[in-house]
């Protein structure tokens, strides 16, 4: 099972120490093809955390329900408004199974990469497949390793430095698994928060979509629908169950 690292402070402090991730330019585009992609039926949060895209997208009138590890964080979500409309279940998002079948599942902002072994990350897929009723909808937000950045006998890379954060990638490219170590300043006082991950190249994931039964049907390197290609940073994959 994977480790509960968004807890305590970490979590309270969570919406604020990510305000880039608040712009209503990017919540919109994500929404709108949230929205799409659910094509009239309900939704199914992996990750949901404290609701900065559920809650939204329940707004346009999609049902969402979510999945959840931290209890913490959906104290978080439950301090905003509208967040009764949102039914979450607290559990990992590779094994814990919610009552019904729905049109969309999708998982945001790299959280598939906090599941740090490629048997728990096929595990998710499988378990997203199950929730689905067929011709349904499987989508991934996920960064693409820039390994290019990384070169040999590197001790860390930055990947934000700011007045407020300081942020460095630690990698093992023979493991596939790296950490993100993440100092929050405000003020005089710093936080420290290291966050493990496993990444995942776009032809792997579509290996563990056809061991779930899913096809890949789209493949973005942005919510705006910008093609993807070699040099893309990141990918939006849509992944659909046909039987």
């Amino acid at each position: 099972m994977p480790q509960n690292i968004f807890i305590g402070s970490i979590a309270e402090s969570y919406d604020r120490d990510s305000p880039e991730m608040f712009a209503q330019a990017l919540l919109d585009a994500t929404v709108n093809f949230l929205v799409d992609a659910a094509r009239g039926g309900t939704a199914l949060e992996f990750a949901v955390g404290t609701g900065r895209i559920a809650l939204p997208l329940s707004q346009r009138g999609v049902e969402v329900h979510g999945i959840d590890l931290s209890p913490d964080m959906v104290a978080g979500l439950r301090t905003k408004p509208g967040s009764a409309a949102i039914e979450v279940t607290i559990g990992d998002i590779a094994t814990t199974r919610v009552a019904g079948t729905f049109s969309l599942v999708y998982l945001v902002y790299n959280t598939i990469g906090n599941l740090t072994s490629q048997d728990e990350q096929i595990a998710c897929f499988r378990n997203a497949a199950a929730h689905l009723a067929r011709g349904g909808r499987f989508v991934i937000e996920l960064g693409v390793p820039d390994l290019r950045r990384f070169p040999p006998g590197a001790a860390a890379q930055p990947f934000e430095v700011s007045a407020h954060h300081l942020g460095f990638d630690t990698m093992d490219t023979a493991t596939q698994l790296g950490v993100s170590h993440h100092y929050l300043i405000d003020g005089d006082r710093v936080t420290r928060f290291d966050c493990p991950y496993r990444y995942a190249w776009p032809a792997e994931l579509d290996l563990m979509a056809r061991l779930a039964g899913l096809e890949l049907r789209e493949r973005w390197a942005d919510w705006d629908r910008s093609p993807f290609t070699a040099d893309s940073r990141k990918h939006i994959s849509v992944w659909e169950r046909t039987q």
